[in-house]
């Protein structure tokens, strides 16, 4: 599951405090109906949780659960790692031949 683009994502938003599904999905860009996909899969696997906040409309909040926040260090050595390896030097073109 965590290997999604996406699910990495959420789970980064939300360990950065952003909870509602309008705010995640302006962050990361993702389709409205892959978005829900996801959340409701991370929901699943037991990474994130759901809690409502408005009846009317009905609205959630999302919130890693103890498993998903363990994944944080993960996320913060992938971070490390594509900025010192994948990112292209300043002034360097990215070529593909």
């Amino acid at each position: 599951m965590v290997g999604d683009r996406y699910a990495l994502l959420i789970l980064r938003e939300l360990e950065f405090g952003v909870r509602r599904f309008s705010d995640i999905r302006h962050n990361i860009g993702a389709p409205r109906e892959t978005l829900t996909a996801r959340l409701r899969k991370l929901e699943e696997v037991g990474l994130i949780t759901r809690q409502r906040y408005s009846e009317h409309p009905p609205r959630d909040e999302y919130f890693p659960t103890q498993a998903g926040s363990e994944l944080t260090p993960v996320l913060r050595a992938l971070r490390q790692w594509g900025e010192q390896h994948a990112a292209p030097a300043a002034g360097v073109v990215a070529r593909c031949d």
